[in-house]
């Protein structure tokens, strides 16, 4: 089994169009959202190493220093499988994307770190 670092993407423009719903249908589907997060979670409990969270604005570090930058990283967690093609398999029909603004959840091995 390996690990892999699955993270959720979803693009400003997303994002934008979510809240633009009235908000009475936005909290319903929230609401509808996380119990189906929730079962998701619970229907793969035996997969999930790390539940992650949601991620916030993010900060770029390089040689020129430091500067606010946009992506379309929405949130992060890891899952165990044994193979990638299994630990994508996890988020088809993913709550992320399905009733929320995602657009999708990308699937990459966290690979060991190379001895030195």
């Amino acid at each position: 089994m390996k690990n892999y670092l699955a993270m959720c993407t979803g693009s400003p423009s997303a994002m934008a169009a979510w809240h633009e719903l009235p908000e009475a249908e936005r909290q319903q589907q929230f609401a509808q959202g996380m119990a189906a997060w929730q079962q998701w979670a619970t229907d793969n409990a035996g997969a999930i190493v790390e539940m992650g969270g949601p991620l916030s604005r993010t900060k770029l570090v390089d040689r020129q220093g430091i500067t606010d930058i946009r992506n379309n990283l929405s949130a992060y967690m890891v899952v165990r499988a044994e193979s990638q093609e299994a630990a994508a398999r996890l988020f088809l029909g993913h709550p992320h994307f399905m009733m929320f603004p995602g657009e999708g959840v990308e699937i990459m091995e966290i690979l060991p770190i190379p001895a030195g």
